[in-house]
């Protein structure tokens, strides 16, 4: 199920009203964050870094995160180029082998635009996809994620900066060390064929 450009940033099927349900990380503002309209968002790029966050959204994020997240019957893969950073950013596919570890938000409703800007919804960068993720051995439904509306033929290598605030990320958040280790290897490998092709057109 999936939430175009143009509806609402934060639709009632995404919105948490459930105040059980209390933050792994908790700040001062905890008793704000049971109370204030808020969304679910899995993160697997970027953002699963809550200070690369903070930079998009202009305040902390690391109270807002509820911990490490597994999305069943997608892949990882670097299917868009960013303008922003000139290299090769991450997007997911569906595939029914394959499962994305990533990082679960409760982010407050106010919050959604700026998201959105971040990964240029408005531009057509990005769009919705609601999901069901893992999380602490519990099922959440109707979580906000974002894959890429205009896909790459082929994936394209991200650069360093890229490369060390995704594995900066996933390694804080406290993904699984094996998939940590997957993600830098098949980052490092598109690399590697970048430079290689680069030298060969060079010689």
């Amino acid at each position: 199920m999936s939430v175009q450009p143009g509806h609402l940033a934060c639709s009632k099927d995404s919105i948490v009203h459930d105040s059980r349900h209390l933050f792994e990380l908790a700040g001062n503002r905890q008793q704000q964050h049971e109370i204030e309209p808020s969304f679910y968002y899995f993160a697997y790029g970027s953002c699963m870094c809550p200070v690369d966050l903070k930079r998009s959204l202009g305040e902390k994020t690391h109270a807002y995160v509820v911990g490490s997240a597994k999305l069943k019957g997608y892949r990882l893969g670097f299917y868009r180029r960013s303008d922003l950073r000139d290299c090769g950013v991450l997007d997911i596919v569906k595939d029914p082998t394959a499962s994305v570890e990533g990082v679960l938000y409760r982010l407050p409703c106010r919050l959604s635009d700026r998201l959105d800007e971040r990964e240029e919804v408005p531009k057509g960068g990005y769009r919705h996809e609601l999901v069901d993720v893992y999380c602490h051995r519990r099922l959440y439904t109707n979580v906000r994620t974002y894959v890429v509306v205009n896909k790459l033929l082929e994936e394209l290598a991200p650069n360093d900066w890229y490369f060390n605030v995704v594995l900066r990320g996933a390694v804080t958040c406290g993904l699984p060390e094996q998939y940590c280790w997957k993600l830098f290897e098949h980052m490092h490998q598109l690399q590697q064929r970048h430079w290689q092709t680069e030298s060969l057109r060079s010689a």
